[in-house]
C-alpha cells in the first residue's frame, strides 16, 4: 500500500517552494509594515509610522526580490503575480481577524473565489 502511494506522488518543483515560501514571508512583513501601524502607532504622528513600517519593509523586500527572480524562471509575469496576490490574501486574512480583531465576513470568501477564478485563467495552458 505505502508503495502504491509513492507511484501517485508528485514531488513539488523546488523553484515553487522556494518562490512560495519567500513570498509568504516577504508577505507576513508586508503586511505588518502596512497595517500594523494601525493599532500599535495610531497615537504617534505618520511620520513615526511611516519610518517604522519602512524598517519593517526592508525585510519585507529582502525576500520579495529574491522570490521574484527565482519564480519568474518557472512562471511568467503574470502567474507571479496572480501567485503573489493569492498569498496576499492568504496572509492578511488571518491577520486581519487575529491581531487586528477584525470580524470574518463573506466578502473575505468572496475575495478568495475571484483569486481562485483569476488563478485558474492564468495558468491554463
Amino acid at each position: 500500500m505505502l508503495e502504491a502511494a509513492r507511484l501517485h506522488y508528485i514531488p513539488m518543483n523546488t523553484t515553487l517552494l522556494q518562490t512560495s515560501a519567500l513570498l509568504i514571508l516577504s508577505n507576513l512583513f508586508m503586511t505588518v509594515a502596512w497595517y500594523a501601524h494601525l493599532k500599535n502607532l495610531s497615537e504617534h504622528a505618520w511620520w513615526v509610522a511611516a519610518l517604522a513600517s519602512w524598517g519593517v519593509a526592508l525585510f519585507e523586500y529582502l525576500l520579495q526580490v529574491p522570490a521574484n527572480r527565482i519564480g519568474f524562471t518557472l512562471l511568467t509575469l503574470p502567474q507571479l503575480k496572480i501567485m503573489q496576490e493569492v498569498i496576499t490574501l492568504t496572509v492578511f486574512v488571518p491577520f486581519s481577524v487575529y491581531y487586528m480583531k477584525e470580524s470574518l465576513s463573506w466578502n473575505y470568501l468572496w475575495a478568495g473565489l475571484c483569486l481562485m477564478g483569476a488563478v485558474y485563467f492564468i495558468f491554463k495552458g
